[in-house]
């Protein structure tokens, strides 16, 4: 059969990490041995390869010589072929079959929808624990496939695959505890449903950039379906338009961490608002949007929740809202205390037998005050003495006679009084 045309794996392989290229390192265990052949070999005696290996990005297509990468691979745990140009299963089986202790394998970004992955080649990938296929088009038959064959598999990657349905497999995959399937077009819950199905050990749930729309399912059957589930991630799903939808998150027994940012229901609230909603109709989770809930932060939202609601009409009224009423008691609305300081104030003016009741502002100065007084006590303002007495002092008027002193520095509030007299000649 011939070989297929293009950069082989081994080829790029010698090429990163020749002693020329990658820093040689001497000592027991330091590198792998490989035997010289008859006709030589073009790689040194003596590769100083890591257990976790980037081949990223490198135009592979083809394995190469399976014996020297059983040579030199034996000890590799992680393999990153991501972005290559792999669009033969057979190829990568050759390589997979003879890196025998590998565990996280990245195919991401390779055209691998173009061949049909056969059985007995997914038999070689059986000790993967973490398999990545973003933006690799794989089919659900293909994933299917990899499921009945990788009895160890832990985590599975199917982001940007163009999903628009799920595919049910004939067999459960029991192992299966990390789905990361963002960036799909998964938009009814039916299909979501199918994931529990296959899934029912999963323990977190990615779903990011879905537009997944209202969860359509009874609070028994959630449980039923995710009774693992620890950790899901809705950002952006922008169907989300119900706090039903919210709520239906309580179904999942064992949900401790949620993710939902981006989606038009919390739009309309500030950051604050939308924080504190959340935590009072999650009681179970202990992580919001990344961060940890405290114990402090969640009876403040669950107080918040409350007085949120306290004057909704009764048929708008959620049912936490009953009980957290039922634990904390009907609350009082919270004062509403303005912290700003006040910028104007009504005072008595007082001149000779005149009294007028006068707004000024506090920001001004004396100077500016009794240029503003000028047109009231018809005295020019080198003829004019003010004093400020202050309702609740008890030592009488003080004279303001600071012409740059701010009103505000006196303290003046609503009610006090201010006396005007013509300076004496």
């Amino acid at each position: 059969m011939d070989q297929p045309s293009g950069r082989s794996f081994m080829q790029v392989l010698c090429e990163k990490y020749s002693p020329e290229n990658f820093p040689y390192r001497r000592g027991p265990g330091m590198g792998v041995h490989v035997p010289a052949t008859p006709q030589g070999s073009p790689m040194k005696d003596r590769l100083n390869l890591p257990s976790v290996l980037v081949l990223n990005s490198c135009g592979i297509t083809c394995a190469g010589d399976e014996n020297e990468i059983a040579a030199f691979c034996a000890h590799v745990s992680e393999l990153d072929l991501s972005d290559n140009k792999l669009e033969d299963w057979h190829e990568v089986s050759k390589i997979v079959s003879n890196v025998p202790h590998l565990e996280f394998l990245n195919l991401s970004s390779n055209p691998l929808s173009l061949s049909v992955l056969e059985r007995r080649c997914a038999g070689s990938f059986a000790g993967v624990r973490k398999l990545v296929l973003n933006n690799s088009k794989a089919s659900w038959e293909t994933v299917h496939t990899i499921l009945q064959e990788l009895p160890d598999l832990e985590e599975l990657f199917l982001c940007l695959n163009d999903y628009e349905t799920v595919s049910c497999s004939p067999v459960c995959c029991q192992s299966l505890k990390l789905l990361h399937i963002t960036d799909n077009n998964l938009q009814d819950w039916t299909e979501i449903r199918k994931l529990g199905i296959m899934f029912p050990s999963l323990d977190t749930l990615i779903l990011a950039n879905n537009n997944l729309t209202t969860i359509e399912e009874s609070e028994d059957s959630l449980a039923r379906l995710f009774p693992n589930l620890r950790s899901i991630n809705l950002h952006k799903s922008a169907g989300l338009h119900c706090w039903g939808d919210i709520d239906k998150l309580n179904s999942f027994p064992k949900l401790e961490e949620v993710k939902l940012l981006g989606i038009p229901l919390l739009q309309s609230y500030t950051t604050e608002e939308r924080r504190k909603l959340l935590i009072a109709r999650l009681p179970s989770i202990i992580k919001l949007n990344g961060s940890i809930v405290a114990d402090g932060e969640r009876e403040d939202s669950e107080r918040f929740f409350i007085r949120y609601y306290m004057e909704f009409p009764e048929e708008e009224v959620p049912f936490r809202y009953h009980e957290l009423v039922t634990k904390y008691g009907k609350l009082e609305p919270l004062a509403v205390v303005d912290l700003r300081p006040q910028s104007s104030v009504k005072v008595e003016v007082h001149f000779q037998d005149k009294v007028e009741e006068m707004s000024i502002r506090l920001d001004q100065t004396v100077a500016e005050l009794k240029k503003h007084l000028k047109t009231v006590v018809q005295l020019s303002t080198s003829n004019m003495l003010l004093f400020y007495l202050d309702q609740e002092a008890p030592f009488g008027p003080e004279e303001m006679k600071y012409s740059s002193r701010a009103l505000h520095s006196y303290g003046i509030r609503d009610g006090d009084k201010i006396y005007v007299e013509p300076r004496m000649k």
